[in-house]
């Protein structure tokens, strides 16, 4: 990599400086199995001993092998699930259940198919208990947001699966979150669509200065979007690496997935994950596929 690439530099929203936002200490989960037909149980690691801080407005992504626990730690900043050990903070609370301060969106939107888009883009208002003279100007605001200003009284089974996410996004930011948590949003969506959700994300990121941890399988994606992205390792997953995106913003997707600056930090992760996947094989495989034992006899 030239010294010119090594040193392209992007117009950031946070600075490594300051204290972090979420603060992730030495934060583990285990999960109990058990076979079919027998008792014997058993521990399994998803993850050991995360440490990891985000800063405020920072976008930061999570790549890791499937399996790897990229989702399980998510669950756990969103207080869906609690750690074996270790702790998490933002602004130095500590997290022990869901709240208002975290916007989640899931691959699977989660609507309520009986409410329209406005109705549904309203939910948080009203468990944020935002009176109602007040909500209706915040709803617009997030669906003229999302550009789904025409279809604000239409039902979940009227849109298509690009207009379903737009509206979870809209929903996650309407009651202000400190921070949005994202669970591969766009992983069910056609690449065209999924390529117009992700300029939408770093528009819509860009005007609210949001905190973003944003899980993906992709490599790219997570290139294209992310400020640093964090590099898990497999089981028990880790933080192997953090890897620092220098492009410049903002951001159209297409415009810098041809970049070499892109095409670098891209390898570089491809790398890691390849070693990493290298690693897993030297391990002695078990009699039954673990993700399907997980699945299937975890007791959670």
């Amino acid at each position: 990599m030239s010294k010119k690439s090594s040193e392209a530099l992007g117009k950031v929203k946070y600075s490594t400086e300051q204290q972090g936002k979420i603060e992730i200490k030495n934060i583990s989960r285990i999960f109990t199995i058990r076979r079919k037909n027998n008792e014997e149980k058993k521990d399994f690691i998803a993850i050991e001993n995360v440490n990891l801080t985000v800063y405020k407005g920072e976008f930061l992504a999570i790549v890791g092998p499937s399996g790897c626990g990229k989702s399980t730690l998510l669950d756990i900043i969103a207080g869906l699930s609690k750690p074996d050990s270790g702790e998490i903070h933002i602004d130095n609370k500590l997290i022990t259940k869901p709240d208002l301060d975290r916007g989640i969106v899931m691959q699977g939107y989660a609507l309520f198919p009986w409410r329209t888009v406005r109705k549904n883009v309203e939910f948080g208002l009203e468990i944020k208990k935002v009176p109602k003279n007040q909500r209706k100007d915040i709803i617009d605001k997030y669906i003229n947001l999302v550009g789904l200003n025409e279809f604000k009284d239409r039902y979940p089974y009227e849109l298509s699966g690009g207009m379903k996410q737009r509206v979870a996004i809209a929903r996650a930011l309407a009651y202000d979150p400190e921070v949005l948590l994202m669970d591969e949003p766009f992983a069910a969506v056609d690449a065209q669509t999924r390529e117009t959700l992700q300029d939408e994300l770093l528009r819509i990121w860009d005007e609210t200065s949001k905190t973003i941890i944003f899980v993906t399988h992709s490599i790219d994606e997570a290139v294209a979007l992310a400020d640093r992205v964090a590099v898990m390792s497999t089981n028990p997953g880790t933080i192997k690496e953090i890897i620092e995106v220098k492009l410049p913003r903002p951001r159209r997707v297409s415009d810098v997935i041809s970049s070499a600056d892109f095409s670098w930090i891209r390898h570089k992760i491809w790398e890691l994950l390849q070693n990493e996947e290298k690693e897993s094989r030297k391990i002695v495989k078990p009699e039954k596929d673990l993700a399907e034992e997980i699945s299937t006899y975890a007791q959670l």
